[in-house]
């Protein structure tokens, strides 16, 4: 089994676009997923051979860091594009409005926060939470908050999904210098057509 790491808590955007990767290269029955709360552990997890791979999504803070800080024995093998799960700004019933909004800060200009405290949260999964225990008013998380719990909470402003670029590391560097890629890719083919369009 190949050992995947990934930021929970579980629910998270993390763990559903983990899963949507290895659906995608068939390792569904092949690989586990564990979850952390920092991705410094999952790193050390990985160099240390507890883990083997982990993924983590390209505008996460600490991604920088992670890059940087390991780079001598943890490298970037492979990289994606994956649409998120439906988010929106999720309020609770009995807050006709909203002073504060936790939220994830890699996802702050997602909304028009202007006016509103901002409460930073590790995931958008522990934002849900904070929300279902009563620690917040208000929380820029899943859509489907709202939807199971509809006596609870509404939609104030509904993001969807968002595209975003994701990473996955190991302890092999497989790039070998070069440019890893390929030009039969969506955005190689993108390319082609605007080029053949263009010469017309």
């Amino acid at each position: 089994m190949l050992r995947f790491m990934t930021l929970g808590p579980s629910g998270s955007n993390h763990e559903f676009v983990t899963a949507r990767y290895l659906k995608f290269h068939e390792l569904e029955d092949k690989a586990s997923v564990e979850l952390v709360l920092d991705f410094d552990t999952a790193a050390k997890a990985v160099i240390n051979g507890d883990a083997d791979y982990l993924i983590q999504v390209a505008v996460h803070p600490s991604t920088t860091e992670i890059v940087a800080k390991f780079r001598k024995h943890l490298f970037v093998v492979d990289a994606f594009v994956s649409g998120s799960k439906d988010m929106a700004v999720v309020t609770r019933i009995d807050v006709e409005q909203p002073k504060s909004l936790a939220l994830q800060p890699a996802t702050r200009d997602y909304v028009d926060t202007e006016g509103l405290q901002l409460i930073p949260e590790t995931s958008t999964a522990s934002v849900a939470e904070g929300l279902l225990s009563g620690k917040y008013e208000s929380g820029l998380t899943y859509s489907s908050l709202a939807k199971d719990y509809p006596s609870r909470f509404r939609l104030d402003e509904i993001v969807g999904t968002v595209d975003d670029p994701w990473i996955v590391y190991g302890r092999q560097r497989l790039s070998e210098g070069k440019v890893v890629t390929w030009r039969d890719s969506p955005a190689g083919r993108a390319y082609q057509s605007e080029l053949k369009q263009a010469a017309r």
